[in-house]
């Protein structure tokens, strides 16, 4: 019995999970001791660009609602002018606001997708000719004040080509139903769980197996940004394509660390925009693995470890949580009902219920509590009790789009924005003189 909860812990966890949460562990340790016998130094280290050397870039699609905060947030980091938004054939006031910030702004007429108006960006402003960084954000992000300051000092080291932003959730904006506020705080609980237990000792100096910088606040030096595949045709998503580019073409190292490059983001409040954002992410993640051949390096024996992880715990997700159910439910019945069919039987008496309580929601729990105790947010303990409920869902989407990831046709990468909302308290809006704006027609 004792190995059956070990084994549904480390299936619900996952193996690659508990190994890079110890490297993580002992990295943490070893900067501690750093810090103890190094003397405080002023000033950021030797090789850090500088502010004035980083592009802002944005890729905006109907973002009327949310966009103005994300410039006054870009602003506080770098001058408007180096700040440069990529209207993808909007039909609201995105355009219009951008032009009062007094940011450079580039009006396609045509829908090329997120990706297609990055690479238009990169292109069209020459980015790449002009500044040292470039830091791509979401229409809907806003970086913290200091995103900069922690962020940029990681690439002092030569050998880093991309800093991955740390993501937090924009939990306290506006008012919410409670699905709306379960939602956002499970996804506030992912992103601590993973970026903390699995991408901090992923990132580490001698592993360097990070296999996403995020698309919502994350940076790349220009010097290997050129020979990233940036619109990745055919593809739903980018940020994956773009690290696994990373890798493949041996470009260099990418650094994480969860006290730098801190920016919030928006996420859905309701279970139609989850869902379709789940299903985008998935697709996403399975069209790129199918569109990069495996090849024997730390990076793809990693992925691939964490795939089957993947593959394996979503199936004991969608059965054992069911099977339990049914289990409760012919213990209920009357002794001479009790009589299931085989392999019922059998599965049910391998998997008693405190096999799955201490085996799959025990540890799902005790995510929680580490998210309520880090983020200080009580609540997520409440939440916690239904969140393998959420688990499962992202589970059924994850398997779901497997198959068609490998559909021939591909996809446009058209987006459609979710529901934005906008945030209590806006700060009038300030208008400066326009830098730059042009409409482009052309596909």
């Amino acid at each position: 019995m004792d190995l059956t909860y070990l084994l549904l812990v480390l299936l619900v966890i996952g193996l690659s999970t508990t190994f890079w949460t110890l490297i993580g562990a002992g990295r943490s340790l070893g900067e501690v001791y750093r810090r103890a016998i190094s003397p405080r130094s002023d000033g950021p280290p030797p090789g850090t660009p500088g502010v004035a050397d980083v592009a802002v870039l944005i890729a905006a699609h109907n973002e009327a609602a949310s966009i103005a905060d994300s410039l006054r947030a870009a602003s506080a980091l770098v001058a408007p002018q180096n700040i440069h938004v990529v209207s993808d054939k909007s039909t609201d006031a995105t355009v219009t606001i951008a032009q009062e910030l007094g940011v450079n702004v580039l009006d396609l007429q045509v829908n090329r997708g997120k990706a297609g108006a990055l690479a238009e960006g990169i292109r069209y402003f020459e980015l790449c000719d002009r500044f040292e960084v470039v830091l791509i954000l979401d229409a809907d992000t806003r970086p913290t004040t200091d995103y900069l300051t922690t962020g940029l000092p990681l690439f002092a080291d030569p050998g880093v080509v991309a800093v991955a932003g740390r993501a937090k959730s924009i939990v306290g904006t506006g008012r919410r139903p409670l699905l709306g506020r379960f939602l956002v705080a499970y996804r506030d609980r992912l992103y601590l769980v993973v970026q903390l237990l699995l991408k901090y000792g992923q990132a580490a100096k001698g592993a360097n197996v990070v296999n996403i910088v995020p698309g919502f606040a994350s940076m790349y030096r220009t010097s290997v940004l050129r020979h990233i595949d940036v619109q990745g045709r055919g593809l739903v998503i980018e940020d994956f394509n773009m690290t696994f580019d990373v890798h493949a073409r041996k470009l260099g190292r990418i650094a994480f660390h969860p006290a730098a490059a801190v920016a919030y983001t928006e996420d859905p409040d309701n279970l139609g925009d989850y869902m379709r954002q789940i299903r985008r992410w998935n697709l996403g993640f399975w069209q790129t693995v199918r569109r990069h051949r495996f090849r024997f390096t730390k990076f793809w024996v990693n992925l691939w470890i964490h795939i089957v992880e993947l593959v394996v715990s979503g199936i004991l997700l969608l059965t054992v949580l069911p099977l339990l159910a049914l289990s409760l439910i012919f213990d209920a019945l009357p002794a001479e009902l009790q009589q299931l069919p085989m392999p019922l039987d059998w599965i049910v008496n391998a998997l008693p219920l405190e096999a799955v309580l201490i085996g799959v929601l025990l540890p799902d729990f005790l995510l929680s509590v580490l998210a309520a105790a880090v983020l200080k947010r009580p609540v997520y303990l409440v939440f916690g009790l239904l969140f393998p409920l959420v688990r499962m869902l992202d589970a059924a989407i994850c398997l779901s789009q497997i198959p068609k990831a490998f559909v021939p046709a591909g996809s446009t990468g058209i987006w459609t924005s979710p529901r934005r909302r906008a945030a209590v308290g806006h700060a009038p809006m300030r208008t400066v003189p326009a830098l730059e704006s042009r409409r482009v027609d052309a596909a």
